[in-house]
């Protein structure tokens, strides 16, 4: 059975069929789902849903790109809800220079990071890290504070292997989605066969990112087979191996 470490089902993508997509999930070999806020409506949305299904746990957190949404108010309700036993992490959280280049912006964006990271300790949860263009700054930031203290994954991993040795030596695991069956997807194909087994996380950040052959459609968690095939073929190893690994992974962090 498959651990689905990283879903939106919040998402406005899935309003019209998400009772039937989620209820189908067990007959199709997925076990377990850790649904992931991204902004305060998001992680609002995911306390219902795993509140509503068994197999479904919750991360909260906000977003590099929705840093706004952070205030007294919002700070205090991430601590509470942090509480809560099907709450197993604090995410996604992080730092996302795609779309913001303006210096002060990222400023807040490393703030509202560290704060973040500050309560995953504090609350004794680990964290869901999502990085994008911005590789230097999130490992100095990591590094400044210890990160080797608070376990965590790397969301949907974009760098180099060298890259992700360095997060593997801090304790980190390595989270990989649909990109991995990309044909073009060179630098994460290297990190798939080089970081230790016992390091990768599935995932598939549905909606986003499905896998070959379903690239630009709405993804979800029963495209997660596919992922598991091609790491496995890079690797030499059966899908089954992938999949138990993970599932050992996924539960040995956040459960």
């Amino acid at each position: 059975m498959i651990f689905e470490s990283h879903a939106h089902y919040d998402d406005k993508q899935f309003d019209q069929d998400r009772d039937e997509l989620l209820l189908s999930m067990k007959e199709n070999g997925i076990e377990t789902i850790i649904n992931v806020g991204s902004d305060f409506r998001g992680s609002k949305e995911t306390v219902k849903l795993m509140e509503k299904y068994d197999f479904i746990y919750g991360a909260i957190g906000i977003h590099p790109s929705d840093i706004e949404d952070l205030n007294e108010e919002t700070c205090r309700w991430l601590e509470n809800k942090a509480a809560l036993e099907k709450v197993v992490a604090i995410g996604e959280i992080g730092l996302d220079y795609y779309w913001d280049k303006e210096k002060e912006v990222q400023q807040k964006q490393r703030y509202w990071f560290k704060w973040q990271m500050e309560l995953a300790k504090k609350v004794n949860l680990p964290v869901i890290i999502h990085s994008r263009d911005a590789a230097e700054d999130t490992l100095t930031l990591m590094k400044g504070i210890h990160a080797e203290e608070i376990p965590g994954v790397i969301h949907c991993f974009s760098y180099s292997k060298e890259m992700a040795a360095e997060y593997v030596k801090m304790g980190y695991y390595i989270g990989i989605g649909g990109v991995v069956t990309f044909k073009n997807a060179k630098k994460l194909k290297e990190v798939a066969a080089s970081v230790p087994l016992e390091r990768i996380l599935l995932e598939t950040d549905c909606p986003y990112l499905a896998p070959e052959p379903h690239r630009g459609k709405r993804n979800s968690s029963l495209n997660l087979p596919y992922v598991a095939a091609e790491i496995a073929r890079i690797r030499e190893i059966t899908p089954e191996e992938v999949i138990e690994a993970t599932r050992k992974n996924a539960e040995r962090l956040f459960l």
